[in-house]
């Protein structure tokens, strides 16, 4: 795993200095700290922070191809890089070293753009053909691993994290008005947009080519499913034995590395099922990781321990308080680049420290179950709707929403009338296209009543510009119900939120590569052919995999009902040990500075939280985005102040071609 970052002139010659390639590295050494490389010629520049995972002595970048006509820095993995390496060698290519990056190289040299939809993995590659004077930029099929782009006059530049974009002359960030709406519903911009003007995201399962003065992004992937009611006839066996082995498989080929990989074990199906796997399944060791919490509320600790001793792992727990939280924010938002309406991704930093501190640098998680099995209660929430729509005047169905929500209090106050209320907001819009979330983005929409007025004014004169940017894909409505929901949810919130916000950006912020089984493409593509019933029977979630997953687990944890990972909100900075930048960064003048917020309404909330009075759902997540938002502010627009760039200290190798600058020598 790695950090990437790139410079090149879109239609003549612009050198590039490598003092500023080490500026830009200087900004993501955390993503890759244990060596560095940069690639310099008259056109184009690209620089690796690389984390060494695979071929550890020969695997480090810029790496080229057997004539030096491309070269290529990558950050992620290729799991079948073994398989793909002897294809290309049966072709008559020739390696130089053991490293997945010069296989996907030579799989470029070979089959150009195609080669993306031979890769089973998580990535972002950069490829500078020195021929045809051409830049190709590739990403995974669902964003695993981010890459950023923006253009300042003739000169494109990229990079992993928006904050290496910074560091290059010039470029300075101011937050787009349209993205703050869209991170004040949807939790995050939509893909391509990024939260600052002019700077956007390659979307996932797409490729950016640069050549002749032209810039073409293309999709070479995309998230489908089939219409409602064509799946052929196979029996329940038939399915689950097609997605246990692929599940198996999918565990195994992400244990290939050449350094120690651990697993995270949340106490839920999905971790504990890759967990149980690695130990049965494979010979290696394998050690956990997990988080506790004080506030019992969120704390899953008694199912974590119960699977590490059924599984006889080496166990590491990291505890999580109320302090712990608001300490690590300012962090937590430093590395995710953007506001953030939870507090979640704190939690998942102090896990990834505690994974570095025991000398691991990979650990395999179970995102991406909840999406592709219809785990969340959004998806029953939304069956419970659509039951309950067809007898609206019934009285007996909006009290399911207890059984789906028992910890949600009150709901059942009033006989049920609460309940009623909320749910049955749109009850009847069951041809709604985001009918499944509706009631979820109507929910966070309201936090944006903090909003000042000039950005509310921004807002609306971009709207009307360029309208709000959900889109759907062709055939759509002829998907069945739940497949909707699950597109949507995939394609926001899991893409565009929950893989960069609370795993990639968390994990690498201590040099962690995160490996998802359940990402694998062909475990996505299976899934989203499964019949739906097989995913959610009645308001059961992920009964397959519950059922494939009751051979290696106890009844307690198979059994159990879903808990979604929270982390508390308005306790972590309003306790006894308040962080020390909050009241600052709170108070009017700050808010009235930064321009994005109402500073009357924002006092209201924290008067509100002194005098220890709760607050709603909506409430906690503004205050999240407030301050989250005022962090972002400050740290990237305002206040922005680069890392040190890399040194005479650092590890990096250089290559100068054509041209380029003198200030350094290539390495011997």
């Amino acid at each position: 795993m790695c950090g990437i970052v790139g410079v090149c002139g879109i239609s003549r010659a612009r050198p590039t200095e490598a003092s500023t390639l080490r500026a830009m590295l200087g900004m993501i050494r955390h993503r890759g700290p244990d060596q560095f490389g940069i690639y310099l010629d008259d056109w184009a520049a690209l620089g690796n922070a690389r984390l060494s995972i695979i071929d550890l002595k020969t695997g480090q970048q810029p790496i080229s191809n057997e004539d030096g006509s491309l070269w290529i820095v990558f950050n992620g993995e290729v799991f079948n890089h073994v398989e793909l390496r002897q294809e290309l060698e049966a072709r008559g290519h020739r390696f130089s070293t053991t490293s997945d990056t010069e296989t996907v190289l030579l799989a470029y040299e070979e089959y150009g753009p195609a080669c993306l939809s031979k890769f089973n993995g998580q990535f972002a590659i950069a490829i500078w053909d020195t021929r045809r004077r051409s830049l190709f930029l590739g990403r995974d099929r669902l964003g695993v691993r981010p890459l950023f782009y923006t253009r300042t006059g003739d000169t494109l530049i990229f990079g992993s994290e928006i904050k290496a974009l910074l560091a290059y002359p010039g470029i300075q960030a101011e937050l787009d008005p349209l993205a703050m709406d869209q991170i004040f519903t949807y939790w995050s911009p939509l893909s391509p947009r990024s939260c600052f003007e002019g700077i956007h995201e390659l979307p996932p399962g797409h490729f950016m080519r640069l050549e002749d003065g032209r810039i073409r992004i293309e999709p070479y992937w995309e998230l489908r499913f089939p219409e409602e009611g064509s799946l052929p006839l196979r029996t329940k066996g038939e399915y689950a034995d097609e997605l246990r082995d692929l599940l198996i498989d999918a565990t195994q080929v992400r244990l290939r590395a050449d350094v120690p990989v651990g697993a995270y074990l949340s106490g839920g199906l999905d971790s504990s099922t890759i967990a149980a796997i690695i130990r049965h399944h494979t010979a290696s060791p394998l050690e956990t990781f997990s988080i506790s919490f004080g506030d019992p509320g969120f704390d899953e600790s008694e199912y974590q321990t119960q699977m590490a001793r059924h599984l006889g792992t080496q166990h590491h727990v990291v505890h999580a308080s109320h302090a712990d939280i608001g300490r690590v924010f300012p962090e937590v938002v430093w590395h995710a680049e953007i506001p953030i309406l939870r507090t979640s991704p704190a939690p998942m930093f102090l896990l990834s420290k505690l994974v570095r501190d025991k000398q691991f640098k990979v650990v395999l998680t179970g995102e991406g179950a909840d999406e592709f099995l219809a785990g969340y209660d959004l998806f029953k929430e939304a069956k419970i709707r659509r039951f309950w729509a067809a007898r609206p005047d019934s009285t007996f169905r909006p009290g399911l929403f207890n059984r789906i929500y028992p910890w949600i209090s009150g709901l059942a106050r009033g006989g049920g009338s609460y309940a009623s209320a909320f749910f049955g907001m749109g009850l009847e819009e069951t041809g709604s296209p985001d009918y499944s979330h509706s009631i979820r983005w109507r929910t966070t929409a309201r936090t944006k009543r903090f909003f000042s007025e000039d950005l509310a004014e921004r807002i609306g004169v971009a709207m009307a510009a360029e309208g709000h940017g959900l889109a759907y894909p062709s055939g759509f409505g002829q998907w069945d119900p739940l497949h909707r929901a699950q597109y949507l949810e995939i394609s926001v919130f899991l893409s565009q939120y929950l893989l960069s916000s609370q795993s990639d950006r968390m994990a690498m912020g201590h040099s962690v590569e995160g490996r998802f089984p359940f990402l694998d493409y062909r475990m996505v593509e299976f899934c989203n052919r499964l019949p739906p019933t097989l995913k959610l029977r009645g308001l059961t979630e992920k009964f397959l995999l519950k059922e494939i997953s009751r051979e290696w687990l106890p009844p307690a944890i198979t059994d159990r009902p879903k808990q979604p990972f929270r982390a508390p909100i308005h306790r972590a900075f309003f306790n006894d040990t308040p962080p020390d930048y909050l009241e600052e960064l709170l108070s009017p003048g700050a808010v009235r500075a930064s321009g994005c917020f109402n500073p009357v309404a924002v006092d209201h909330l924290v008067a509100k939280l002194k005098l220890g009075q709760g607050l709603s759902e909506t409430e906690d997540m503004a205050l999240a985005g407030i301050i989250s938002t005022q962090l972002v502010e400050r740290q990237f627009v305002s206040g922005f102040r680069p890392s040190p760039p890399l040194d005479e200290s650092d590890d990096v190798k250089t290559v100068l071609r054509q041209g380029a600058s003198t200030e350094e020598q290539p390495c011997p």
